[in-house]
């Protein structure tokens, strides 16, 4: 009968430790949410608009910016 007596009494303390998890998984989530995106925009380099897009732009891997 002690579990069945324990069980209401710590209710709180779950939902504590619960709560903590969720908002420690979230925080991790946008720490690394942040990090991709500041990535990805490191990344993106614009094409000059004065100059005319040619094959060898848009073919090319090797070619830096």
């Amino acid at each position: 009968m002690g579990i069945h007596y324990d069980y209401k009494s710590k209710r709180g303390e779950r939902a504590m430790l619960k709560q903590a998890k969720r908002e420690a998984r979230l925080a991790s989530k946008k720490a690394k949410k942040g990090i991709i995106e500041s990535e990805k925009k490191e990344e993106k380099v614009m094409h000059d608009i004065q100059k005319p897009i040619t094959l060898e732009d848009l073919t090319n891997p090797n070619k830096s910016k």
